[in-house]
């Protein structure tokens, strides 16, 4: 599949610039094994990046244009780095561009031509524009001696996605595109970007991603009610335990004990953020002595916690979660991203995924008339140098 997507995108740029480009530069889409909405809860994620990559072939130019070709969407755009570089209305090419903007006050100045194709699914929610953004600054660094390093790349990639593209995005995803490692999680402090990676070969397990092909408009109208309503609790919290700062300070029963206070809306929410930095805790001691049995079982909670007590999955994910925990070859499922639709994540024995997959889809089929999609994924390495010329 990897050498396929290079073939195919080096072919591409050769058809069009009658050359070879200089260098091929992969990117990865993630997921995340735990930690959900709590990047903005002062918590911890556990990312990894997976084995669906952006390919980008490029060579340098002679003088600062920049030619974009995006094969997947056969849509091309040129530019100018001399112009002043603003957003446009071509979406992907803004990811782009808020990355440029960006390095050229770190001196970039000459131009390139550069194509790029995926194998990363679209709004599955495995953060395909991180990866085109950290792509592309992690080759301009590469092909112009920028000096930068990996979590230099990671908040250019977020920042041009909160300027150029409007999303005021948390630094999970680009984290994980740049600092993924094979076979290994990040436990990451959204706070500091301290980090430490755990072993995640999951021997005779593996994760499976069910798309539910569905995307519920009211996710972002449904993140900003979260957001409020958390930081709403916290306040409350303070109020009454002056020693706290963040919901890392909290515990289940100061909580609970201010149930009252904050109200039932409120309460369910602050008790999913305390419990959900917790899970986290537990998953890294559970991936630390290889455990997955107990993994899966956190998985699972996390996922009844975010549909039972946030209130963010959807009838459809919730469905596909309900529907495999039948199965004793799975050993947890949950919800993965915003919400409201998207991917679940499962961890399942190696060996039953085709079985399964069949199973749900037909289920899945005849509950809501919706096709499923599948991907079999493993964890790899962060954006690399595939080859240079």
């Amino acid at each position: 599949m990897k050498k396929k997507l290079i073939q195919h995108t080096k072919a591409h740029f050769e058809k069009v610039f009658q050359e070879s480009p200089e260098h091929i530069f992969l990117s990865p889409g993630r997921i995340n094994i735990i930690g959900e909405h709590i990047d903005y809860n002062d918590g911890f994620v556990m990312p990894a990046a997976i084995n669906k990559y952006l390919c980008f072939a490029i060579s340098k130019n002679t003088d600062a244009t920049v030619t974009l070709i995006a094969q997947d969407l056969n849509e091309a755009y040129k530019f100018d780095l001399n112009d002043n570089l603003k957003p446009v209305d071509k979406m992907w090419v803004n990811y782009i561009l808020g990355v440029l903007h960006q390095l050229k006050s770190k001196g970039l100045s000459t131009g390139c031509n550069i194509v790029f194709s995926s194998t990363i699914p679209m709004g599955a929610g495995l953060s395909s524009s991180a990866a085109l953004e950290c792509g592309v600054a992690y080759a301009m660094n590469k092909l112009f001696d920028l000096g930068l390093t990996k979590k230099d790349i990671a908040l250019i990639g977020q920042q041009s996605e909160h300027t150029f593209v409007g999303v005021n995005c948390g630094i999970m995803d680009q984290f994980a595109s740049v600092f993924g490692k094979k076979n290994k999680v990040i436990k990451l402090d959204c706070n500091s970007l301290e980090f430490e990676y755990y072993n995640a070969d999951f021997k005779k397990y593996a994760l499976l991603l069910l798309d539910s092909n569905v995307k519920h408009t009211h996710l972002t109208s449904g993140y900003n009610d979260r957001r409020q309503e958390v930081e709403q609790g916290l306040s409350i919290v303070k109020h009454y335990h002056p020693e706290v700062e963040t919901f890392r300070d909290c515990n289940e029963k100061m909580i609970t004990d201010l149930r009252e206070q904050l109200g039932e809306t409120i309460f369910k929410r602050c008790l999913f953020v305390v419990k959900e930095i917790q899970r986290v805790q537990d998953a890294a001691m559970a991936l630390k002595i290889s455990d997955f049995k107990k993994l899966g079982q956190l998985m699972t909670e996390t996922h009844q916690g975010l549909s039972e007590d946030y209130e963010v999955s959807c009838a459809e994910i919730d469905f596909l979660v309900d529907a495999v925990q039948q199965e004793k070859s799975v050993l947890g499922a949950r919800m993965m991203g915003g919400g409201f639709g998207g991917c679940s994540i499962n961890l399942v024995e190696k060996g039953i995924e085709k079985e399964l997959i069949d199973k749900i889809t037909m289920a899945y089929r005849n509950q809501f008339g919706i096709e499923l999609k599948a991907y079999k994924v493993k964890i790899a390495k962060g954006t690399t140098t595939y080859k240079t010329t």
